[in-house]
């Protein structure tokens, strides 16, 4: 568990004790997977000195048992068990870091039995997580290999004439029969909706001559994969095809210039001042880039506010864009991971593909 690294830094920080409630950073530090509806309270505790105690529903009694735990049934108060729970492990009216999700009533109703001074989780958790390991590098590979294989299968399917929402489908198919399912819901916009970053995919039919862009995901033991490719079908508009090289350019640089101690903002730059220089700088409407690992946006983040020094261990995607109304759009996104300098996890091909 990686719940005594936190402490030791809650400590450093005047933090006396934390509540986290299930998601991607309770596994992160437990290694325990909760799939709770919501409903039902579940709080890890934690004080600066490492010692941890779970509230969690009755539900878990027969997965539960190898850690400090307490149990509760319908019927019974947890936040009078929870109060206990702070009071053991000293952390009643301290300094508390709460875990950011946590959904409102909980907090709430926490707050009326466990006295506390509140402060966002992520101010403290976001230094460990930014942070991979060789291990969490490795199963993050993984996820970015079932993507790659699931573009060269995109390109063996006869995609004219099958709607965005069909082929998103589809792509959705390929990646669970890979992996432990998607890392977000894939983005299928093809001709002119290319020009809407997020596009949802709808019952447009895909057609000859218009280039399409497929932005998808896999998860593989909790870490996150995302990749974007913009495919041409037939033959594509020549003011597409240069808006294409001009992205491949940008992603490009800003990879190259992916180095330990350079700001995120200086990625950001790199990619933005090319599309700039090509004359398409208003049609650039999104950062360049997001930390990926157990959530698909984390820390560190690629922008013009960038102002984290890259580290080794850091991952995250470069995924410049050009997007005009009434034509449509391009984007190229690779997962990269800093080892000294750039190293891509995501392989597949970035030229212009025609099918």
């Amino acid at each position: 568990m990686r719940i005594g690294k936190l402490a030791k830094l809650m400590k450093e920080r005047g933090f006396d004790g934390a509540l986290v409630s299930p998601g991607s950073n309770f596994y992160y530090l437990t290694g325990i997977r909760i799939h709770e509806a919501g409903e039902r309270p579940t709080i890890l505790a934690l004080n600066a000195d490492g010692e941890f105690h779970l509230l969690v529903p009755s539900l878990y009694e027969n997965v539960l048992s190898d850690v400090p735990v307490t149990f509760w049934r319908d019927g019974e108060n947890p936040y009078a068990k929870l109060a206990t729970i702070a009071h053991e492990l000293g952390i009643s009216d301290g300094k508390i870091l709460i875990e950011n999700t946590m959904r409102a009533d909980w907090l709430i109703e926490i707050n009326r039995t466990v006295r506390m001074r509140p402060y966002p989780l992520s101010v403290v958790i976001r230094e460990l997580r930014m942070r991979k390991d060789p291990e969490e590098i490795r199963l993050m590979e993984k996820a970015a290999k079932v993507v790659d294989e699931v573009f060269e299968e995109i390109l063996s399917w006869d995609l004219v004439g099958m709607t965005e929402r069909e082929l998103a489908l589809k792509i959705e198919l390929a990646i669970r029969e890979r992996s432990d399912g998607i890392s977000f819901e894939p983005i299928v916009a093809s001709g002119e909706n290319g020009a809407n970053p997020h596009h949802e995919p709808g019952e447009r039919k895909l057609r000859k001559g218009e280039v399409v862009i497929l932005d998808y995901g896999a998860r593989w033991k909790g870490y996150c994969s995302d990749i974007t490719r913009t495919i041409a079908l037939g033959e594509p508009d020549e003011r597409l095809v240069k808006i294409y090289e001009v992205v491949w350019e940008a992603q490009e640089r800003a990879f190259q210039a992916v180095r330990e101690g350079v700001k995120a903002k200086e990625i950001d730059g790199t990619a933005r001042r090319t599309i700039e220089e090509a004359g398409y700088g208003k049609y650039f409407t999104h950062r360049t880039g997001h930390g990926l690992g157990l959530d698909v946006h984390e820390e560190p983040y690629i922008g013009p506010d960038g102002e984290v020094a890259l580290e080794n261990g850091m991952t995250f995607t470069i995924e410049p864009g050009i997007y005009v109304p009434g034509l449509g759009g391009v984007r190229i996104e690779d997962d990269v991971v800093v080892e000294g300098k750039g190293r891509r996890l995501t392989k597949a091909e970035r030229e212009l593909i025609s099918v």
